[in-house]
């Protein structure tokens, strides 16, 4: 949200007031003075007039982890632990998942606060890939990578798939890239060709890659660096 829409949507400021404010520079976002009326404040922002706090923030917080075999991609679950039951972290309320992964699907999973963070990471406009490693029940035929990076067909949504990538690892192993995350979309695009998936693994999502430390079940935070990747 824009700086002057934050102050005016306060009952104790109207616009003109917000506007002498700015100009006189005695609004401050995160310690620093700002005077531009488009700065942008988040839900994490900390913002001041003269020494009046108007929001404190909240620290935004990045993880990732390891998701293991038979856990649910869900904050809560009445019947299977969640992927947020591995976490010990406070307020795990406040955190959501970027990223969802079916209950056998293994490999990295993203964890945050930050929604506008997780929107740039997921969302198809961004078209930051997600890199699954697949093992399938037959082998994988040279038609599969064609067919993939053509698209297929979605009778259910009624939509064509985005372009992927399939890079062979062995006769029945590959590394597929999508930039889109339909439901059981990676199933679905070998069940075309009646080959049932055994495995799978989100081995990367975007620049973000999983961890080779963490074993199932672990989880770290994320680097200031891999924070500004996404």
């Amino acid at each position: 949200m824009r700086v002057d829409r934050f102050l005016s949507n306060l009952s104790r400021f109207n616009r003109r007031q917000v506007r002498l404010l700015l100009v006189e520079r005695r609004v401050s976002v995160d310690g620093v003075v700002v005077s531009d009326p488009h700065h942008e404040v988040r839900e994490f922002s900390r913002v001041c007039v003269d020494d009046d706090v108007l929001q404190a923030g909240k620290p935004a917080r990045y993880f990732m982890l390891h998701k293991p075999q038979g856990c649910v991609s869900a904050t809560v679950d009445p019947q299977h632990p969640t992927v947020l039951d591995l976490l010990d972290e406070p307020d795990k309320h406040e955190l959501h998942i970027a990223g969802r992964l079916d209950f056998n699907t293994t490999g990295l999973m993203l964890i945050t606060n930050d929604g506008q963070w997780s929107r740039r990471l997921t969302q198809p406009q961004t078209k930051l890939p997600k890199v699954y490693r697949v093992e399938t029940e037959q082998d994988i035929g040279p038609q599969y990578a064609q067919t993939f990076a053509a698209g297929l067909y979605f009778a259910f949504e009624d939509l064509t798939t985005q372009p992927a990538e399939l890079t062979l690892l062995g006769a029945r192993t590959a590394r597929l890239s999508i930039i889109e995350g339909r439901y059981h979309q990676v199933k679905r695009m070998f069940g075309h060709f009646n080959n049932k998936v055994i495995g799978l693994h989100r081995e990367r999502m975007g620049p973000l890659v999983l961890d080779a430390t963490l074993a199932p079940g672990q989880y770290r935070a994320l680097t200031a660096e891999e924070i500004r990747q996404v």
